[in-house]
């Protein structure tokens, strides 16, 4: 069995856990999109002519990827790829006041990616220079035999089915021209705005984090696209004590986005929410164990969708056999008003990519459309398999890595539903609002989840805040208990990476308030 850690939200530099529960605006969900085809020959719009522009500064030049390309398919392999990145981090962040952490990474490097059949070789180099690049792809080349491929002589920018690369989080002001002394402020008045909320905290930590960079992909087929990639995050986690007693949680928000993120609205919500779901603690108790219908929360309850679900919708897992959704395409798994999509195109979401790192255009992928498994989400080479366009799901964490099938911004879509009636509809279960972390076994789909903030509901009615609850449970099994799917699908922005295999990347993830009829939950006994 995969076994694997839950989907992580950050909160680097050793601030203290955050809770998952970080709500964000409400927003109406996209109409789902028509499965992935068969592949069959498209009449696609004439590919413009690829330009190097960001990776010229490094004396990247189309004859060094050429040259480079041609070293790769010299033993004859059916394809390969190069893969570029530049990304410069910055992070700051305080704790009792004063600054505690501040520090810079650089990575700059390139892999060369070839593949024949089901084998893959890969090889990286963190310089630049025509021998490096080349010794990279002789070790990728080494695992095929066979007659040289010529490498492509020019280079295309080919969007696809699309008429043209999106451009889904351009700014205004890139993060490499914002001093520090301009993050430091900000960090100051939320440390100065949190002890004054509320006399029972007594400690704070916060932090802001950022990164610009570029990635670059050519492959053998001559397409080459670069795309500016920026990001920031910005956390806050607080401890508070009470009659001897002390409680600690956290909210952050992150995304594709520039300074002007920061607004004075966003920033009275994160104070907000990190207080109120800290503060909330000291009345919270355990409530029974037992199996009962739950409610989940709008928003970072679409933990349960990523984790549980999500994963075994790659499709790696299932042309390897290994997840449990392996023959169920185009079956039933959820009730009919069940519909839940991976989309890489909400603009400036911490999720959204324009291409993703093999240079397939990110799209919005149905992969539950009412009820009924639709799709996977692919790479180029489980596309391949499944004879199928590929979704543009190929992600990897950097240079360093090969790339896989993986989540962007993942949710379901708002369905026939009232949050109020939802609610209504339990006479004893619990609403979870916010989670912490747990395990997830992708080929069962068998998970824990740690609930962090949540209320019982009692006779329809949200009564007593609770906590540190466990809920246990089967993702296909549950899939197929969510009967009742509100209209308030949220998509939340906090700062998820998402793990597997090793790697890490960004991702986002949202819900509607669902209701799920039974569920084991581990509270206390009695």
């Amino acid at each position: 069995m995969h076994r694997r850690d839950l989907l992580q939200l950050g909160t680097a530099l050793g601030a203290a856990s955050a809770s998952l529960a970080l709500g964000c605006n409400k927003t109406t969900g996209p109409d789902a999109e028509e499965p992935h085809p068969k592949m069959k020959t498209d009449t696609h719009p004439p590919a413009q002519p690829a330009a190097i522009r960001y990776f010229s500064r490094f004396g990247v030049d189309e004859a060094l990827i050429r040259e480079t390309l041609a070293v790769a398919m010299a033993k004859g392999g059916e394809r390969a790829d190069v893969f570029i990145q530049h990304r410069v981090s910055h992070t700051m962040a305080l704790e009792d006041g004063e600054v505690n952490r501040a520090f810079a990474s650089v990575e700059l490097g390139a892999g060369v990616r070839v593949v024949s059949g089901d084998q893959t070789g890969y090889g990286y180099t963190e310089d630049l220079t025509l021998e490096s690049l080349k010794n990279a792809a002789a070790m990728a080349a080494a695992i095929a035999s066979g007659p040289a491929t010529p490498a492509p002589k020019a280079f295309r920018a080919d969007p696809g089915k699309h008429a043209a690369f999106p451009s889904r989080y351009a700014l205004a002001r890139s993060w490499e021209e914002v001093r520090p002394e301009e993050k430091l402020p900000l960090l100051a008045k939320l440390n100065e705005r949190s002890l004054a909320a509320d006399a029972r905290i007594k400690k704070v930590s916060t932090g802001i984090s950022d990164e610009h960079g570029a990635v670059l992909i050519a492959d053998s087929d001559g397409r080459l696209v670069e795309d500016v990639q920026p990001m920031t995050r910005l956390w806050l986690s607080l401890t508070a004590e009470d009659k001897g007693r002390r409680e600690t949680n956290a909210y952050n928000v992150a995304g594709r986005e520039d300074m002007a993120f920061y607004s004075k609205d966003r920033m009275d919500r994160v104070l907000k929410e990190a207080v109120d779901r800290t503060l909330i603690l000291f009345e919270a108790v355990q409530p029974p164990a037992g199996e009962m219908p739950i409610v989940m929360a709008a928003g970072s309850s679409g933990i349960l969708l990523h984790e549980a679900i999500g994963h075994g919708m790659e499709a790696d897992f299932n042309r390897k056999n290994v997840s449990i959704y392996a023959d169920k395409l185009n079956k039933p798994i959820a009730k009919p008003f069940v519909s839940i999509v991976d989309d890489a195109s909400i603009d400036r979401a911490r999720g959204a990519i324009n291409v993703d790192d093999e240079g397939n255009v990110g799209e919005k992928t149905t992969l539950v459309e009412g009820g009924t498994l639709a799709t996977y989400l692919h790479d180029s080479i489980s596309a391949k398999h499944y004879g199928v366009n590929p979704t543009g799901n190929g992600r990897r964490e950097s240079y360093k890595h090969v790339p896989m099938p993986r989540m962007r911004s993942t949710y379901m879509l708002p369905g026939p539903h009232k949050r109020d009636e939802i609610i209504a509809s339990v006479k004893k279960g619990i609403y979870c609002s916010g989670f912490s972390n747990g395990q997830v076994q992708i080929g069962a789909g068998d998970f824990t989840f740690y609930v962090k903030n949540g209320y019982l509901i009692e006779d329809g009615k949200l009564t007593q805040p609770i906590k540190d609850v466990n809920i246990i449970g089967n993702g296909p099994k549950v899939l197929e208990r969510i009967d009742m799917v509100a209209d308030d699908l949220t998509i939340d922005e906090g700062g998820w990476t998402c793990g597997k295999d090793g790697q890490s990347v960004p991702v986002s993830q949202g819900m509607p308030t669902v209701r799920v009829s039974a569920i084991t939950v581990g509270g206390r006994k009695g």
